[in-house]
């Protein structure tokens, strides 16, 4: 039968059949006006204020609805704009570098932000059964909930940092009242990121820098202190195999590697108000790799493209991992313990590389003067724990650490410990003063100049890592289908990957991998909207059936490509021959050389008859 559907594009017609469910319905509504069918709402009437979300009716069938042939449907959704991931920019400050509180107020923040703003964030507490002495529906000091940033709470659950919500609700404590939390939040302070630059241009009436500088316009000392709050409460990877397969290149090669950690953000019950930054890929950038390091270009060139991939999946950047693994020789697993109390956690290189990541993806909050405050983006490396056991350690550094590396008044040192400052330039740099205070051997508190270093210890911000107890990964297929040093599949091997899909549960279960989704968006044969069904469909993030690949233009060209590339690999490989005198079929012992393909540049076998790439002859 055919219903009319009613929306704010106008009328549309939709073929279905009345034993079909309204999720099948909201899928090929989805599919007509290119949105996410999990906004979808209907509705009987044409005022659809009352309407009802297709997650309430998507398992009704249209014919419990008494829905009949040239009916018409009343349609709302959202654009898909609206639902982007928030990884917006910050609205643009005026020439001060403020922006107006109105547009603060409409700043646009993670979703986990708006939704911890709007909890009471009260830590519960039971009936003391020794100092309470009133009935069940009473409450007294002894068992009146705590706030979130409570000291005693946080020293006595170990909690080293408060969360970034628990700092906000602690620098208004003073101005708390009877209204709900709710209401306070409205009327914060906006916050204020430390700069230890030359303020630019000056009103102390003089030239402004490098010309001249005062004491209004030069950055003031800095004390260095541990920070006591964290934006990220703690990093959680979806899977085991993420990891696994991550460490897989240092174990073929013993070369240390780096990959983005793709995820998002959601609440974190363990910690009050806390944020947790679930991974659910790593992506490995180009780069260049050795036993004691590597080299890595920023930004790399098809960091837009692998972004893209990750926003139609509902994901965004949110940290770096990296290896620091060295096999102890022993042949029993174990790795050599570098990192420990009496060395470093990160080194000062790892911290002015984490700072350069913060800075490049900030953390936009309507609470801050310039629409950003500090970074979710979180540092991960894996190296020997104290048993030589292979471990995980998650970092980020200081809004201190971020101020100091933009200011450019700090830098590396060769000792991995320590953070050296530069010294003043008349004219060019201008380095404040920095302190850093520590307990002597007398266990008294003293100060001490942090020129020429620093330990690194002061800089450092411990977010908790893990894996979850029941685990739902985004992405099912976990296999490792990269070469050694590549970043996503080649059309060949991406061929073989999608193509032995025998069912289309077969191939939806193919589909689920990022490595594999970026291959597909990289051979740019599949248009934006399209590809967005696909990620749909790898990710399950909607009930769209998989038939409708079937109905993609660009779906079917990327499937003809590849069925040629398989074909062409299948009649360029060297031929079986059986030698005289034995029982079995083994290769002819030819000597294999490279050549280029006239066509594309591609290097093939010298044995091709064809290019592997293009399908070209290799010959005049």
């Amino acid at each position: 039968m055919l219903l009319r559907i009613r929306s704010k594009e106008g009328m549309a017609r939709v073929q279905v059949e009345p034993q079909e469910t309204f999720g099948s319905l909201a899928a090929k509504i989805a599919q007509l006006h290119n949105v996410d069918a999990s906004t979808i709402a209907i509705s009987n009437k044409q005022n659809t204020a009352d309407a009802t979300p297709i997650g309430q009716l998507q398992n009704n069938s249209l014919s419990s609805a008494n829905l009949k042939h040239g009916d018409i449907v009343y349609v709302t959704y959202t654009d898909p704009e609206d639902n982007k991931p928030a990884d917006i920019q910050p609205p643009v400050p005026d020439i001060n570098g403020n922006i107006s509180m109105d547009k603060l107020a409409h700043t646009k923040q993670d979703p986990v932000d708006d939704f911890l703003e709007k909890q009471r964030g009260l830590i519960k507490r039971s009936k003391d059964p020794k100092f309470c002495r009133h009935g069940d529906n009473a409450m007294c000091d002894y068992c009146m909930p705590l706030e979130p940033y409570d000291k005693g709470y946080l020293e006595e659950n170990k909690i080293k940092h408060m969360s970034f919500h628990s700092y906000l609700r602690h620098i208004n404590s003073a101005q708390q009242t009877k209204a709900p939390s709710s209401a306070i939040l409205t009327q914060l302070p906006p916050l204020e990121e430390p700069s230890y630059k030359v303020k630019v241009p000056c009103t102390g009436g003089h030239a402004s820098w490098p010309e001249g500088i005062c004491t209004k316009c030069q950055p003031s000392a800095i004390t260095l202190q541990r920070q006591t709050y964290r934006v990220v409460d703690h990093v959680e990877f979806s899977s085991a195999s993420l990891i696994d397969n991550f460490l897989n290149y240092w174990r073929q090669t013993g070369n240390q590697r780096i990959g983005y950690l793709y995820g998002r953000y959601e609440p974190y019950l363990e910690v009050p108000l806390g944020i947790k930054a679930v991974v659910e890929a790593i992506y490995e950038p180009p780069q260049e790799n050795h036993v004691d390091g590597l080299k890595l270009s920023i930004p790399w060139q098809e960091e837009v493209l692998i972004d893209d991939v990750a926003h139609a999946c509902g994901l965004s950047k949110v940290g770096v991992v990296f290896t620091d693994l060295i096999d102890d020789g022993s042949g029993s697993g174990k790795v050599v313990t570098k990192r420990h109390v009496d060395s470093h956690f990160l080194s000062s290189l790892e911290c002015s590389f984490a700072a350069e990541m913060q800075l490049a993806h900030p953390n936009v909050s309507r609470h801050a003067v310039t629409g950003k405050y500090g970074s979710k983006f979180v540092t991960c490396v894996i190296s020997g724990d104290l048993e030589g056991n292979i471990g995980v350690s998650a970092y980020q550094v200081s809004d201190t650490m971020t101020a100091m590396h933009d200011a450019g008044i700090v830098e590396p040192s060769r000792n991995p410990s320590v953070v050296r400052v530069k010294e003043s330039i008349p004219h060019q740099r201008y380095v404040p003063e920095v302190f850093y205070k520590f307990k002597n051997e007398y266990g008294v508190m003293v100060q001490e100049s942090a020129k020429p270093t620093f330990p690194v210890e002061y800089l450092l911000v411990n977010v908790t890592n893990g894996f979850p107890q029941k685990p739902s990964p985004l992405f099912t297929d976990s296999r490792d289908l990269t070469a050694e040093g590549v970043s996503h599949p080649d059309i060949g091997t991406l061929g073989k990957h999608l193509l032995r899909g025998k069912s289309k549960d077969d191939l939806q279960a193919l589909l689920s991998d990022f490595h594999v989704l970026c291959a597909i968006r990289s051979m740019d044969m599949l248009s934006r909207e399209e590809f967005k069904i696909v990620c749909d469909i790898a990710t399950k993030a909607s009930d769209i059936n998989i038939d409708i690949l079937d109905q993609l233009q660009g779906w079917q060209t990327l499937l003809m490509v590849l069925k040629e590339a398989e074909g062409n690999a299948r009649i360029n490989t060297p031929s079986i021959q059986s030698r005289s005198g034995s029982g079995t079929n083994t290769p002819s012992e030819t000597i294999v050389t490279e050549i280029s393909c006239k066509h594309c540049t591609f290097t093939n076998p010298g044995s091709n008859n064809n290019c592997e790439m293009c399908g070209l002859p290799l010959s005049d």
